[in-house]
């Protein structure tokens, strides 16, 4: 604009006036007030849309990612479960009696905060409320696989079937029936002494009503999903045939969480993981965008980039629609702003664009950018969502 303002005048001995008010509309459609203003706004709208949604981002840069994602990872348990498992059979084993082996079952889990454990406690305390608990010592707490302690001398444990099998007490009649109770969709627990197994506990929890739905939305998003759970093949396929999972990952310990988002991150770059325990938590911060269950433990809340609220699963896909729609209207607005000032900053060098012309490609420019993008203020209208009663 200097350059316009001085250079004719001094060289070709142009009118000043005139060159200087070229070089004002030249400055005016120069400055990038739409091109500044598209991104923020754009942005904003698309957070304050997810809000009404129930869907809270911790930053604009989540949301602009989101539309990137290729693959997701769930945990099972409170994620696509409600996390409230129930005892659904107990079958005592070596002339055991039912209230003596969920005695003691109910003894060593009551140290523990896992739901199957605490769902074992509380089904002996349905059946026994006037009787206490054993006295427990040397607990230990066994990551992936159960806990471990000492009753009366004697040391016990309580876990999953891969427990079963590290301590050596498995045979062929546990088996078949540990498979059955497998194949059915129920996670099984082992309670046994050092030698034999003393009882099979079935447990099952509760497939949340929008799991079904946000995997069937997730697939028409052409977007591959993951299931991580600590349960054993069989029961992990069940479930997922249930739900309709592309993959499954079974036996996996809670270090193991993060081996696994880097393999998928390898396979599909950009990869989300949703969780709602501590055990979720360093899967959640690897992950290129974490989502936590809104009523999930504060660690995941805290690690997680989005709060899906009220626990409902079919906040994801609408999630990614959005996003996908944010990224339209971003790209909308950044080629709008930059297309216009091409325009006219062509008119203004031919000496055909006058200062009205260059207020309309800036303040104009401007106002287009604005109301397109405060568009997505309205996204949320017209989704249908399930919602879930507690």
């Amino acid at each position: 604009a200097v350059i316009v303002a001085v250079v004719p005048p001094i060289i070709w001995g142009g009118l000043f006036s005139l060159w200087f008010y070229k070089a004002l509309t030249l400055l005016v459609i120069a400055c990038p007030c739409a091109l500044v203003i598209s991104t923020p706004v754009t942005v904003v709208s698309g957070l304050a849309a997810a809000a009404k949604n129930g869907i809270l981002i911790k930053g604009g840069t989540y949301l602009e990612q989101g539309h990137r994602l290729k693959a997701i990872a769930l945990d099972k348990t409170g994620t696509l479960t409600e996390g409230k498992p129930i005892v659904t059979k107990l079958i005592p084993l070596n002339r055991q009696t039912n209230e003596n082996v969920l005695q003691l079952a109910a003894s060593l889990d009551d140290h523990s905060e896992h739901p199957i454990a605490q769902a074992i406690v509380k089904e002996w305390q349905k059946q026994q409320p006037t009787n206490s608990l054993l006295e427990i010592t040397d607990f230990k707490a066994l990551p992936g696989r159960g806990v471990t302690g000492l009753i009366n001398g004697v040391r016990y444990f309580v876990g999953n079937h891969q427990l079963a099998e590290d301590n050596q007490v498995c045979n062929q009649e546990i088996e078949t029936q540990l498979k059955t109770l497998e194949q059915a969709g129920q996670t099984t627990i082992i309670l046994s002494d050092s030698k034999h197994v003393l009882a099979i506990f079935a447990v099952a929890d509760t497939l949340r009503p929008t799991s079904q739905l946000a995997i069937e939305a997730l697939h028409q998003q052409g977007i591959k999903t993951c299931m991580l759970t600590g349960d054993n093949a069989t029961t992990a396929k069940a479930i997922a045939n249930q739900v309709g999972i592309d993959e499954i990952r079974a036996n996996v310990l809670p270090a193991d969480n993060v081996y696994a988002i880097d393999e998928l991150i390898k396979r599909y770059g950009v990869v989300g993981m949703v969780g709602d325990g501590i055990n979720d938590a360093p899967a959640l911060a690897k992950a290129t965008i974490g989502f936590a269950m809104g009523k999930g433990t504060d660690i995941a809340l805290e690690t997680a980039d989005v709060a899906l609220m009220n626990d409902n699963l079919a906040k994801l896909p609408q999630f990614i629609s959005l996003s996908r729609k944010t990224a339209r209207v971003l790209f909308q607005n950044i080629s709008l702003s930059i297309v216009i000032k091409i325009i006219f900053f062509g008119l203004a060098l031919a000496g055909l664009a006058t200062l009205w012309m260059a207020v309309f490609a800036d303040m104009g420019a401007s106002l287009i950018v604005v109301a397109n993008g405060l568009r997505l203020l309205n996204s949320h209208k017209g989704h249908s969502v399930p919602s879930q009663k507690y």
